[in-house]
């Protein structure tokens, strides 16, 4: 029996085709059978060009997309290709680990990390936080590693312990170290110095381990934010673009993807961050010296001759400027200056419930009290959110135009080409009782704060009551709404100067549904040389003979070829078998006709 071999398929392809099966297939299997075959030839065409077709970038939004859907899985602690991070964060009230990973660098210069923080088999971030802040131990400093051993046992259990030595471990305290003595604050470092290396096998060294400032801390912020956001990645044709001037001289400017700024308002601080991506002209040396204590410069990139990830950053913190904090400085003011009207006049306002004083920043309707040194004032809400507005505004101190009476300085914003994201107070002012959250509009959010001011009292608690508001309204909310939303309006308009017509700014609360913490900011700023060692490897690649990757591409399309001939081989064949065995079959056909004639013969 013939049969029929492939020789050029590899080995573990090898086949042979039977001459007398294939004669016997019949015609609907033969159709089956070609259909197969073309499906499988339209298969490999699809392979190639997928293979070798154009590739998606990786700052492409489909990326983009894929990148949060992986975030959002529990992290493969079995893929050893990963690397690990720790941080933590020692704040005033408590201390934070956070576990971030991410995969080798792409070996692009132009390219950031991908850093993700880490979930656990719950697809829960590994996160852990302890009481009270490491600040209350400055009379014990040596009990400071001890305190953040629950910390550091909690990551090392998440972290493959395989990978322990090659993982980076930064440990930075912020709001209350900072206001320890200096002496204090480096007998507790080096105790962190000194013992954490005694217990854990972390990459951990003097510089890991700092007190940062306010400043940097804003800075970290920002960077996480525009990390999460996509903003460092290179631009897409529908994305906003600016023209950025780096410090270094000769040096054209860059057309880069456009940065967000961020506002940030707590209950004591308020915090303003974003990129000033022009050359600043200061008008005196004075106002010189005032721009560079609160701009930032730094190169994000892993390569400081590259200044593609060069960013300037104006950022400043505003204490007392929080939500919580300006209620207390006008409640203080409201009793100063009520007792000392009083003194020279009989009518006594605000010293009795009878005549208590029409505060134009409660609701209408309301009554409150304010107790300052055994002196109580009584206040009735006025609901005149215009007037609330008119009360809040000296409390910024403007001077000069700049937001502060110490004449704190305020880089230049280009309103017509930025976006800003607001959080915190500016969410909550905007979304738990408003409904407004999300793009800003002045004129609906003014008019909105307005009948909320006007509504009584009555009417706002049966509103909470009956569920009208957001799950996160209390009535603490319902309160002070009316003053936050004229403090939020002037902070944002009179403040920081935004025109009322500005459309690009978002409040939320939420980045992609998940909290960003500055410390995702800090560790892609500590780790950014860290591609340096992905990129040599990636040019010692690169510097292999030339001929080795193109005989690589020219053997991958000559064996393609291959598959192809063989495949209209077959085609061929086949047609070619199906004539002969019709063409034997009318023989045979003749042949057997002519026998039964030829015996007729014979028997007649």
């Amino acid at each position: 029996m013939a049969r029929i071999s492939f020789s050029c398929l590899p080995a573990s392809w090898y086949c042979s085709v039977s001459l007398l099966s294939l004669s016997c297939i019949p015609r609907q299997k033969l159709l089956l059978l070609l259909v197969f075959i073309m499906s499988a030839l339209i298969l490999m065409v699809t392979y190639q060009k997928q293979l070798w077709g154009p590739q998606r970038r990786p700052g492409s939004r489909f990326n983009k997309y894929l990148s949060i859907a992986e975030s959002m899985e529990a992290t493969d602690v079995l893929n050893p290709a990963l690397n690990y991070g720790i941080v933590v964060d020692c704040g005033s009230s408590g201390s934070r680990v956070f576990v971030y990973y991410w995969p080798p660098h792409n070996g692009n210069p132009h390219t950031l990390l991908d850093i993700r923080q880490m979930k656990d088999k719950d697809r829960k971030p590994v996160v852990k936080k302890i009481k009270p802040g490491i600040s209350t131990l400055a009379k014990t400093p040596t009990q400071a590693s001890d305190y953040l051993y629950p910390l550091l046992s909690f990551a090392a259990a998440h972290v493959p312990k395989d990978k322990h030595k090659e993982t980076p471990l930064y440990i930075l305290c912020t709001a209350g170290m900072r206001l320890l003595p200096e002496s204090q604050q480096a007998d507790i470092l080096e105790d962190l110095i000194t013992d954490v290396p005694l217990e854990f096998d972390f990459l951990f060294s003097r510089s890991h381990a700092e007190v940062i400032s306010g400043k940097q801390e804003g800075v970290y912020a920002w960077i996480g934010i525009n990390f999460v956001l996509g903003r460092f990645e290179h631009a897409d044709e529908e994305d906003a673009t600016v023209e950025v001037t780096t410090g270094s001289q000769n040096q054209r400017p860059i057309s880069r993807r456009r940065t967000v700024g961020i506002m940030d308002m707590g209950g004591a601080s308020l915090q303003i961050a974003y990129e000033v991506p022009s050359a600043i002209s200061f008008s005196s040396p004075q106002e010189e010296e005032a721009g560079k204590s609160v701009m930032a410069e730094f190169n994000l990139g892993c390569d400081v001759e590259h200044t593609q990830h060069v960013y300037r950053v104006y950022v400043t913190t505003f204490l007392g400027f929080g939500g919580n904090m300006a209620r207390q400085r006008y409640e203080d003011q409201l009793v100063n200056n009520t007792l000392a009207k009083n003194r020279f006049l009989t009518t006594q306002t605000g010293l009795s419930e009878n005549k208590p004083y029409l505060d134009p920043c409660l609701p209408v309707g309301l009554s409150d009290t304010v107790v300052r040194d055994n002196r109580t004032l009584y206040l009735r809400g006025q609901g005149n959110w215009t007037g609330c507005q008119e009360a809040v505004r000296p409390f910024l101190g403007l001077h000069n135009g700049t937001m502060s009476p110490g004449g704190v300085y305020q880089a230049p914003i280009n309103f017509s080409n930025s976006e800003f994201y607001g959080f915190s107070e500016f969410f909550y002012c905007t979304e738990d009782v408003l409904r407004l959250g999300g793009h800003y509009n002045s004129e609906k959010y003014s008019q909105a704060a307005m009948e909320y001011c006007s509504t009584k009292w009555s009417t706002l608690k049966q509103r909470l009551e009956n569920k009208l508001f957001s799950q996160q309204a209390d009535m603490g909310r319902l309160k002070y709404q009316c003053f936050k939303s004229a403090w939020m309006y002037e902070v944002l308009h009179s403040g920081f100067r935004f025109p009322t017509d500005y459309t690009s700014l978002k409040t939320v609360q939420l980045v992609y549904d998940k909290e960003v913490q500055w410390t995702l900011g800090a560790i892609l700023f500590k780790t950014r040389f860290l591609p340096l060692r992905d990129l040599q490897q990636e040019t010692l690649r690169q510097n292999h003979p030339s001929w080795l990757r193109s005989s690589f591409v020219y053997n991958h399309h000559l064996f393609s070829l291959c598959i192809l001939v063989v495949v209209l081989a077959i085609l061929l064949y086949i047609l070619r078998l199906r004539r002969i065995h019709q063409r034997e079959q009318r023989q045979a056909e003749a042949l057997d006709l002519l026998w039964v004639e030829e015996g007729k013969a014979l028997i007649a």
